[in-house]
């Protein structure tokens, strides 16, 4: 028997048997965690995740929300990464710095792989995988990976968080891609308290910026129109007095 979960199945044996799994047994080595692939996109929850470094003090913080997107069967499937099923580890060197995101019996992992360089912190690798339900009956299990490397993803200065409300869509290879949304790191250098001052990315600056920009050009049209009406109805006045 099976324990369907919105993202995912538990499946629990005993003996020769396959029985279902309680809330209190889902720690349990003798069941098996399965992502389950969604035919239509949603919104994934949203989960803040912190590193220690050896001397317990923060060096990466990160909130986020990840959905893995495959294609398979020529069809586009989702499965959102649940916060609460999330184990993170990873280590913190002084120019390196890796995240790690693993769901149960490695169903499903996301990897940051952070750099610092002249003050500055970026995503330099992002790796990901996930061993889904097989989306048929009859189906072989299946396994979509990829990666993103030699990249500079998520760039932002000494002591600054790198955030974005837009979606971040990565494509780490032909079957898997990445959306992130919404998106804030920090790596390497982290206050106490608040995060750094914000670097916003391009697409929300765009957002932000656009309505503004369309609004000034509209308010220059008009008085450019302003303007010249009245600069004709002088050189009008003009011609009647000289008559």
């Amino acid at each position: 028997m099976m324990q369907w979960g919105q993202t995912g199945i538990h499946l629990q044996r005993d003996g020769g048997s396959i029985q279902p799994a309680s809330d209190s047994e889902l720690t349990s080595e003798s069941q098996m965690y399965w992502p389950v692939l969604q035919p239509s996109e949603s919104v994934p929850p949203i989960g803040t995740y912190m590193l220690n470094n050896l001397v317990g003090k923060p060096c990466i913080k990160a909130t986020l929300g990840a959905e893995y997107i495959v294609i398979e069967m020529k069809k586009t499937w989702y499965f959102p990464l649940d916060p609460s099923r999330v184990r993170t580890s990873g280590y913190c060197g002084k120019e390196a710095a890796v995240l790690s995101f693993t769901l149960p019996h490695s169903a499903a992992s996301l990897q940051f792989t952070f750099r610092e360089d002249k003050s500055v912190f970026y995503v330099d690798k992002l790796t990901a995988h996930v061993s889904p339900l097989p989306v048929c009956r009859g189906c072989a299990n299946k396994t979509y990976s990829g990666a993103l490397a030699h990249e500079k993803l998520f760039a932002a200065g000494h002591g600054q968080s790198f955030k974005c409300q837009s979606e971040q869509l990565l494509w780490t290879s032909s079957e898997l891609s990445i959306r992130l949304v919404p998106l804030q790191l920090q790596a390497f250098t982290l206050p106490e308290g608040p995060r750094g001052s914000e670097v916003e990315c391009w697409p929300d600056f765009n957002k932000r910026a656009l309505p503004i920009i369309a609004e000034a050009t509209g308010v220059g049209l008009f008085l450019i129109t302003v303007m010249t009406f009245l600069f004709i109805k002088d050189r009008r006045r003009e011609g009647y007095d000289r008559l």
